[in-house]
């Protein structure tokens, strides 16, 4: 997600950082090379064009604090500009009816059934429902996703139109007492009269506590025109922008609060029920300047690595009681926050350099291949491993001898590093994790 610029602007501000001296002329060169970052990226003219005059504006300016060198001093006013340019805080999402808007092709069906998966593990109750009776397969595509996720669909006979379903399924939502209905509605490959003067009718009749237009984020300045027409008729409450995983260049995400006036609210970043994030500007301008995301990496782990599982692994990492199960414990964590081109984009220093990472997730499968094929015996004392048992161990993982040297010559490195830790003089925490997983 948004590599180019993160790539172009680590570019442009490492030769700040790198000048002996600030001049205004090694300021004006940087902005142009941000400016020209900014375009290819696709973001909207104007809005690259007031961001860069606010930096300017401001770098130039005498005001430099003390606790900062002058180059860091510009770093922190294009990040504090980014974060405003994408929206300043995160915008929450109000509990009540939220209708989704757009155009057909852009995931607005899928987006619901990832909201409702998203808001369903916050806690909340979370019904959906479709208007769309032009496409019955849109409906069944929904109906089908609910149940995949466990939460309810609310369907209703045959015939009825799309104002009479939004108008019972939001009688339904009030008797259900839900916290969210999601309400999805019909889209065409453009905009016409037709479309929208059934939207209105909707709103009028459901009184969403929200209106979010779903964009497809690779469509570039167009969905942004779109939104636009939408936001004058209907008056949007948010965006969410799809495919923003596929898409290098995510102008759009830096365009659209500026453009149109309305939050980007939700991201989708992969095709499973699971890949859709709240948009936090502060965080996704962290990103864009290189310096990771680690609130985010921290969130992920928490949701996939129980509290009390870390901190038992943790505690036998430090004590030097580290064995194959643990280790074996330990990828699969990793393996199940998410594909680790992700991850390792959200480490501070790595995101600009992703594209030159080669991750071979298969490594992972194949340690844990040969770890599953010891006994319980070997993996909790793999000094007793000799050859034949070696090439027992590789005959039942499918690799081998040197593959399981390999495995043991790592484990024993890593040992080697936590009793080094463990033994060091002065080592805080009384030798437990200065943090929690």
């Amino acid at each position: 997600m948004l590599e180019l610029l993160t790539e172009k602007f680590s570019e442009s501000l490492s030769k700040l950082r790198k000048a002996r001296k600030l001049s205004d002329k090694l300021i004006n060169d940087t902005l142009r090379e941000i400016r020209l970052a900014l375009l290819e990226a696709d973001v909207d003219y104007q809005v690259t064009k007031n961001f860069l005059k606010r930096v300017r504006e401001r770098a130039l300016s005498k005001e430099i604090k003390k606790d900062l060198s002058p180059a860091d001093q510009v770093i922190s006013i294009v990040y504090e500009e980014l974060v405003n340019v994408l929206g300043g805080e995160k915008a929450d999402l109000n509990k009540g009816t939220v209708l989704f808007v757009g155009l057909q092709g852009t995931g607005k069906t899928t987006t619901i059934a990832k909201l409702a998966n998203y808001l369903k593990k916050k806690g909340n109750s979370v019904a959906v429902s479709s208007t769309d009776v032009r496409r019955p397969a849109a409906m069944l595509q929904l109906e089908r996703l609910a149940q995949k996720i466990g939460v309810p669909y609310y369907s209703f006979e045959e015939g009825l139109s799309a104002e009479e379903i939004a108008k019972r399924a939001v009688k339904r939502a009030k008797e259900d007492k839900v916290d969210y209905l999601l309400l999805d509605t019909a889209g065409r490959l453009h905009i016409d009269e037709d479309l929208m003067e059934e939207l209105r009718r909707i709103k009028e009749i459901a009184q969403p506590s929200e209106v979010l237009y779903v964009a497809d984020a690779m469509q570039g300045q167009s969905a942004l025109e779109t939104a636009k027409t939408f936001h004058e008729i209907l008056g949007l409450t948010g965006v969410v922008l799809t495919k923003m995983d596929g898409d290098a260049r995510g102008g759009v995400a830096l365009s659209v609060k500026e453009s149109i006036g309305v939050p980007v609210k939700f991201v989708g970043v992969g095709e499973k029920v699971e890949d859709l994030e709240p948009f936090y500007p502060d965080r996704i301008a962290q990103r864009i300047l290189g310096l990771g995301d680690i609130q985010s990496l921290a969130e992920k782990a928490q949701e996939v690595i129980p509290e009390e599982k870390a901190q038992h692994l943790s505690a036998k990492v430090m004590a030097g009681d580290f064995d194959l199960e643990d280790l074996r414990e330990m990828i699969r964590m990793i393996r199940n926050m998410g594909p680790l081109d992700k991850l390792l984009a959200m480490i501070p220093g790595i995101g600009a350099q992703i594209k030159n990472i080669k991750v071979d997730e298969k490594q992972f499968k194949k340690i844990e291949a040969i770890i599953n094929s010891m006994t319980p015996e070997e993996r909790r004392n793999p000094r007793i491993i000799n050859m034949s048992r070696k090439k027992r161990i590789a005959k039942g993982s499918g690799t081998t001898v040197s593959d399981v040297n390999k495995v043991l010559k790592r484990y024993e490195e890593m040992r080697k590093i936590m009793r080094k830790l463990k033994g060091m003089a002065g080592l805080p925490f009384g030798g437990r994790m200065p943090f929690r997983i």
